[in-house]
Parts: structure tokens; C-alpha cells; sequence
């Protein structure tokens, strides 16, 4: 589905091309934790638009994209992890995330028993923040035991201390996607054949799946015509 401006026959007409470069932390929503101890993963990227209206309208869109957990597989595309909204009972649900709210993750190869399978997290806080010329939207989620286990081991190759927090800003005509994993460490719980897991899957997502994951689903967040 084409996303078409108010008052433009064409979407996005005249959109520049996107910026790939390291750039600062995005944390208006104030939704990125310190890092203490673990990798630091950031991946981020920009559009700039001609006007504020073309960047407001953009920004609606991306933020509601980020919410929408279902799709992030569908945006990310091929080779990336699948997820799925789960709510506090446990049930799939298919509307905006929320706090109290869990994401179910089918990685591509085997997943923790501890999680049935899956790995999970749950959402910490949802937060956004609007100023003039700026506005923001900030989700950030941590490594957990699946809903209705809340004793039980950490179902992720993450430990808990870790972080992944989500953030979409526009800042005059520039809206930027951003990435921000903090305090990312292999999970040291759960049986013998998880823990060799999670230190497998956790070392190779610090050096690389992460990155590949979080740039593949930045891309698709920041796609004009999806």
C-alpha cells in the first residue's frame, strides 16, 4: 500500500534519499538506559523531506509501523527473525504494542525450551514526547520468562539486564528509525542445552545477527511506499 501526502498526487515526491552514517543517540523519549556492562549495538537511519508537513505525515506512519509488531518480519523481509504481539495472558493479539505487553521471536534456528521454543521479551515502557520542531516515540523491551511464567528462566539468548529500545523522532524535516541495544550479554539461565544455546545465539548476536536484524527491520521502517 503507497502512503500518498495531503495534497500530492504522488507519495513521498520529494523525498531525499536516505542517510546511511553514524549518528547521535536518538533519546528524547528518554527511553535508552545507560550501558553498564555487555555490547553496545546501535543502528540507525534518516529521511529528509522538503517540508514539515511531508516529515509530520511520515512520522505518523513510521511511528505507527513501530508499534505494530506483527508486520516487523514482513518489513524487515527474508532471513530475519518472525514476531508476534502476546499479551500479559498470554493471548496473540494484533494491534499496537503496549506496555505490560510480550513479543514471541521465532529466530531463524532452534529456540530455547524454556520458551517453548521462542524467545521473548516484554515491553518495559512506551513513551513519546512532542516539542516544537520535534517529536518522538520510544518503546523498550527487555529478556523474560513467556507470560505466565513470571519465576521462571529468562527465555532469551539475552540476559535480562539487556535492553532493545525502539525509537522514531522527527526532528524539523528529518524523521530517523533507530536501534539501541544496551547491556547485551549471553543469557547464563536455563537448562544445560539453552545456556550453550544462548551463549551461541547470544555471541552471534552481538557480533552480528542483531545488526542484521535491527538494520534489516530500520530499512523497513523508513520504506516510502510499503
Amino acid at each position: 500500500m503507497e502512503t500518498v501526502l495531503p495534497g500530492s498526487q504522488d507519495p513521498w515526491p520529494t523525498v531525499h534519499a536516505p542517510i546511511h552514517q553514524p549518528m547521535e543517540e536518538k533519546n528524547q523519549s528518554g527511553i535508552i538506559p545507560e550501558n553498564h556492562l555487555g555490547k553496545v549495538i546501535d543502528t540507525a537511519d534518516s529521511v529528509d523531506f522538503d517540508s514539515i508537513e511531508q516529515a509530520t505525515a511520515f512520522y505518523a506512519v513510521v511511528s505507527d509501523r513501530l508499534l505494530r509488531v506483527n508486520a516487523w518480519h514482513t518489513l524487515a523481509g527474508g532471513g530475519t527473525a518472525e514476531f508476534q504481539l502476546v499479551d500479559a495472558a498470554g493471548g496473540q493479539v494484533d494491534r499496537p504494542a503496549s506496555q505490560g505487553d510480550y513479543f514471541r521471536i521465532d529466530v531463524p534456528g532452534p529456540g530455547p525450551a524454556a520458551g517453548g521454543g521462542y524467545d521473548w521479551v516484554i515491553v518495559e515502557q512506551v513513551s513519546s514526547v512532542s516539542q516544537s520542531g520535534m517529536q518522538s516515540l520510544g518503546m523498550r523491551v527487555r529478556p523474560s520468562p513467556p507470560p505466565g511464567d513470571p519465576g521462571g528462566p529468562v527465555a532469551h539468548f539475552y540476559s535480562e539486564a539487556s535492553t532493545s529500545s525502539f525509537t522514531v523522532t522527527r526532528e524539523g524535516r528529518r524523521v530517523t528509525a533507530g536501534i539501541y541495544d544496551r547491556n547485551a550479554r549471553p543469557n547464563p539461565e536455563g537448562g544445560l542445552v539453552d545456556r550453550v544455546r544462548h551463549l551461541a545465539f547470544g555471541l552471534g548476536a552481538v557480533t552480528g545477527f542483531s545488526k542484521y536484524q535491527w538494520h534489516r527491520l530500520v530499512r523497513g521502517l523508513l520504506m516510502l511506499n510499503a
